[in-house]
């Protein structure tokens, strides 16, 4: 008796498991999903892009001053 109550709810947990994964599956969930990883990858290569350029002219304007060679708007 115990053990057909055991895999009774075993069935019964991994029925549940398995129809979670199918949902997870459904298009309408993959589709959000992909865009909010997508909008998130995209976030971040802006703040890196953007915090490598800060860098890149910061170090620019330092060489500038230690070369003794102007600002970048002389060059122009």
């Amino acid at each position: 008796m115990i053990r057909r109550l055991f895999y009774l709810s075993l069935g019964a947990f991994i029925t549940f498991w398995v129809m979670r994964r199918l949902q997870a599956l459904h298009p309408s969930h993959v589709v959000h999903r992909t865009a909010d990883n997508a909008a998130g990858m995209l976030r971040q290569v802006r703040d890196f892009t953007s915090d490598a350029l800060g860098e890149a002219a910061e170090r620019e304007t330092e060489l500038r001053a230690r070369f003794g060679l102007g600002n970048a708007e002389d060059d122009n």
